[in-house]
């Protein structure tokens, strides 16, 4: 049996990226356990795979998804209705979590005076919510805590903004087209890479930003191509093969990347799974998992790796429940005023 093509199993009208979405941003909680309990080790999937843990896992997947879902709005809408998606998408849910963990959560937990005068109060609350950079502490907040910071997910949010807007560049140079796009991804990718082997080990900030690129630019690249590319279960299988063959040398990123790419999309369009449509509750629990991590961490089960997930996990669902339906639902629904969609509709609603 001829497998699909990408193109083939995006117009089946069925995919599985919401759940993945969601299931990703637990894996940011699973993740950071160790971090935010200040207990020694690494999770289960540093260890299965001996090169990435369940947090960077997830942000690649996040970022693969992002590039193939956000080149395919791209396409199907104006400027205008393409920024504005993205504005009404990421924005206002940002804002109301920085705006809680500022105004709220800050002035209950700091231990810190003169917390309304000090500087880093509002530039927490205004860099972060403008999508320029990121800021992680608070004057007086989680002190005594194993780490300080106060929401350490939100360093991917201004990567992903930027790369938002250098493909709507991309696409009004007319660079989307694959005979463009796909050796100007190679030349990309190609050079990335030999200047990180070159200058390796890099700064952090560059190495993170980096990864997300290419993981972004990748998701692009297998939507620009979805038309020639077959979904192989059997190539997954030969990825998998190769990246245990690989495992723990230092060769053994290459097969992850390419695994982590087309698999995601594999799993996503080939694999049939519970289906979540309408209701999107990744975005918000990647957003409140950390703090909820460190309101956790004050309880004593909470200073436990799985007391501390499980407390967390609950009390980031409900706040990802409360941003869904009083913020992010509401402000999706905006996008009917100024997204005119043209005939490619994405078989998801929920999921641009």
């Amino acid at each position: 049996m001829t497998p699909p093509s990408i193109a083939g199993a995006w117009a089946g009208q069925r995919n599985n990226f919401n759940l993945m979405r969601l299931v990703a941003a637990w894996m940011v909680i699973y993740g950071h356990a160790h971090a935010v309990t200040g207990i020694a080790g690494n999770d289960g999937i540093a260890w299965l795979t001996q090169l990435r843990g369940a947090g960077a896992v997830a942000v690649d997947m996040f970022f693969v998804i992002s590039g193939f879902l956000i080149a395919a709005s791209l396409e199907r809408n104006s400027v205008r209705g393409y920024l504005v998606s993205r504005g009404l998408r990421i924005l206002p849910a940002l804002v109301v979590c920085v705006a809680l963990t500022t105004f709220v959560l800050g002035p209950m937990l700091t231990t810190a005076a003169d917390y309304w005068r000090q500087p880093m109060t509002w530039n927490y609350f205004l860099v972060n919510a403008s999508l320029l950079l990121s800021r992680f502490q608070l004057p007086g907040v989680f002190e005594g805590h194993p780490l300080d910071v106060v929401n350490g997910s939100l360093w991917t949010l201004p990567n992903e903004a930027k790369l938002y807007l250098l493909l709507m560049v991309a696409w009004l140079l007319g660079l989307l087209a694959p005979r463009r796009y796909t050796p100007l991804w190679a030349m990309a990718m190609l050079a990335g890479y030999a200047l990180a082997r070159h200058y390796w080990p890099l700064p952090d900030h560059i190495q993170k930003y980096g990864e997300c690129t290419a993981f972004f630019i990748t998701g692009t690249l297998l939507w620009v191509n979805r038309a020639r590319i077959p979904l192989s279960g059997w190539a997954v299988l030969g990825l998998v093969v190769a990246f245990a063959a690989l495992r723990g040398t230092s060769w053994s990123h290459l097969p992850y990347f390419g695994l982590l790419a087309y698999g995601s999309l594999w799993l996503g369009l080939c694999v049939r799974l519970p289906m979540i449509r309408h209701t999107d509750l990744s975005y918000g629990l990647y957003l409140y998992g950390w703090p909820a991590q460190q309101l956790a961490w004050m309880l004593p089960t909470g200073k436990t790796i799985a007391g501390n997930i499980a407390i967390a996990t609950a009390i980031a669902l409900a706040c990802a429940a409360l941003s869904w339906y009083l913020v992010e639902r509401p402000a999706l629904r905006l996008k009917k005023r100024f997204v005119a969609r043209g005939p490619a509709a994405s078989p998801v609603a929920a999921q641009d």
